[in-house]
């Protein structure tokens, strides 16, 4: 992927993974929704059709709505995945990432396909949506990382960088419900489920190309960590290091001081 046309504070390369830090959030999301855009681009004359994965959280507030107002994208050659789920929320629970993806970007665009983790039971759930993503090779993600270094739902004490499933049921650790508080989606951490479906590690890692947007001071730890580190599950985002074409755009408050 071409980094950004939009110029950064900074550029720094960690192992394979390219880092752009931009001033602010806003700046960062713009980039990283303006790259999104020239990889699907690329993508789509290049085979005249693509498959995506998005992730669902605040963190992807600004990449989505530039991605969104994107020209020259025909969207109905673009087949979109949802990258976890909670379970044991009410169909209608405004905190289902499926309801995010909806608002921000589903019901915006004309997507040749739209895929949700569902089924009639989490474990047939996991069964469809592998058979699915199995389909085809992934193209793009566009991903985020925890306040406790996971990617998608794969917290440190379930992550497995050569998990050899696709899909998985997964008990979310108290950090990362702890955050779905920090970032206002529930009141408190007793009304975060215990559960999720996700894509496994390497799953993810199986895209041609990874988009990841990461903002703010209170990711600012984890994301030391994944590229300051070993490259380890203790930070399951290290691992992005090691991806051959993935980009990070953060903010100042997540980089903290350029010196």
């Amino acid at each position: 992927m071409k980094v950004t046309d939009i110029t950064p504070l900074c550029r720094k390369q960690v192992d394979c993974l390219v880092v752009e830090i931009h001033p602010d959030r806003q700046a960062a999301g713009r980039a990283s929704g303006k790259a999104t855009a020239a990889a699907l681009r690329e993508v789509l004359q290049q085979k005249g059709a693509a498959r995506m994965i998005f992730a669902a959280a605040p963190s992807q507030n600004e990449c989505l709505e530039t991605l969104v107002t994107e020209q020259g994208i025909d969207w109905r050659q673009v087949t979109a995945f949802h990258m976890d789920e909670y379970l044991g929320l009410s169909e209608n629970a405004p905190q289902k990432f499926a309801h995010y993806l909806n608002e921000h970007l589903f019901r915006h665009l004309p997507f040749a396909a739209v895929h949700f983790l569902q089924g009639p039971t989490p474990e047939q759930a996991c069964l469809s949506y592998s058979q699915l993503l199995s389909e085809s090779p992934i193209d793009i993600v566009c991903l985020g990382v925890g306040e406790n270094g996971h990617i998608a739902f794969n917290d440190p004490p379930v992550a497995d960088f050569r998990d050899p499933n696709l899909v998985k049921i997964v008990d979310l650790e108290l950090a990362c419900r702890q955050q779905q508080v920090n970032d206002g989606c529930f009141p408190k951490v007793d009304a975060v489920p215990e559960q999720a479906i996700t894509l496994t590690i390497p799953a993810i890692l199986s895209a041609d190309c990874l988009i990841c947007t990461v903002p703010g001071t209170r990711k600012r730890t984890a994301v030391h960590r994944m590229l300051e580190g070993d490259v380890t599950t203790d930070c399951p985002a290290s691992i992005l290091r090691g991806h051959p074409n993935c980009t990070m755009f953060v903010d100042l408050d997540c980089w903290g001081t350029l010196s």
